[in-house]
């Protein structure tokens, strides 16, 4: 379902496993970046019209409760077929795509999900 030498999926690599005790693992053929949960897929899908719409070159996060209105306002982000109905959002990546911005949503996904230790962790380190 991906390609492991898929440069997007390199630069998602290298953005998610710098977090404090971040792995990754394949689950539903795809790569997941978690600590003690998944804060992170690349690719994903959706369901359109009863067919399922592939999003291959995308990450799928779970926002921050607070910007969550904002990102659902904006078109680029989507709800994931499966992982939607538990708060998580999907945005699609290019060569043009701004990894800072992935690299804050990948984030917020990490501090909603990694234990408590691991975000001190990640506060001291961005000092």
């Amino acid at each position: 379902m991906y390609d492991p030498e898929d440069p997007l999926l390199a630069q998602v690599r290298q953005v998610a496993l710098a977090f404090p005790g971040a792995a990754e693992k394949e689950s539903h053929g795809r790569p997941a970046f978690f600590t003690g949960k998944v804060f992170g897929y690349y690719g994903g899908s959706v369901r359109v019209e009863g067919d399922w719409e592939a999003h291959d070159h995308a990450i799928l996060f779970i926002p921050d409760p607070v910007e969550r209105p904002a990102l659902e306002a904006d078109g680029r982000f989507w709800v994931p077929a499966y992982l939607g109905p538990s708060g998580w959002l999907g945005m699609d990546l290019d060569s043009t795509s701004d990894f800072e911005e992935v690299a804050e949503l990948l984030e917020e996904s990490f501090r909603v999900t990694a234990p408590k230790r691991l975000v001190a962790l990640l506060d001291e380190q961005s000092r």
